[in-house]
């Protein structure tokens, strides 16, 4: 008889398992502990590839990117709003495949150099267009900050697609705020149609974006 080898440990593999388990537990409760279940292993022993949990998360992070280009080649005849808007929606949907994910993402620091393709290539593609290489960093960062606050509050009501929590009910809020006719309104445009509701906010910044920089 021979013994089962265990499959070693690396980065990867940790990765992997912790997104998996993120979308069971969130953020809260993905602890090194509950990752080295996971992996039925002792938590120490994934100090090994990670300093701490912030590391993971830059790991995540970019894990999670890599899967995001995955097969999606850059198209190199996108015009520069064509290309903000592809790339923010593809982030979107990113991030709302993990419970958390804009979280994760937030704020984590790629641990490789995979991103420096895509964002050569679209600067390359802004300063063609006009842009100083000042303005096509603003105009990309600020249209991803937005996708990043956006899901952010998005995930806060709907931690997973099809999934909403308690106390986010439109009517129910209506009822509430009956005195304030106005907001009780609202809550159809704050709490309900998501997509709908990033697409018009990613076309005005998009169309400030042109505006401030007289660039069409």
């Amino acid at each position: 008889m021979t013994a089962n080898r265990r499959v070693p440990l690396d980065r990867k593999r940790v990765a992997d398992a912790a997104l998996n388990l993120l979308n069971e537990v969130g953020l809260e409760g993905l602890t090194l502990s509950a990752i080295g279940r996971e992996l039925g292993v002792k938590a120490p022993a994934l100090y090994w590839h990670f300093k701490d949990k912030q590391a993971l998360l830059d790991e995540m992070a970019t894990e999670m990117y890599r899967r995001m280009v995955a097969g999606t080649p850059l198209d190199r005849t996108d015009t520069w709003q064509e290309r903000l808007r592809k790339s923010n929606h593809g982030l979107r949907e990113a991030l709302r495949a993990y419970r958390d994910g804009a979280k994760v993402f937030s704020g984590s620091r790629f641990t490789g150099v995979e991103h420096a393709e895509q964002m050569e290539d679209t600067l390359r593609l802004f300063t063609a267009a006009g842009f100083t290489l000042a303005q096509a960093v603003r105009a990309t960062a600020t249209t991803y900050l937005y996708t990043i606050g956006f899901v952010t509050e998005e995930q806060g009501v709907e931690p997973l697609p099809d999934e909403r929590r308690e106390g986010f009910d439109v009517e129910e809020r209506a009822r509430t705020m009956a005195d304030f006719p106005l907001s009780a309104a609202a809550g159809a445009e704050i709490f309900a149609d998501y997509e709908r509701h990033f697409t018009e906010g990613l076309e005005l910044v998009i169309a400030g974006i042109a505006a401030r920089y007289g660039i069409d």
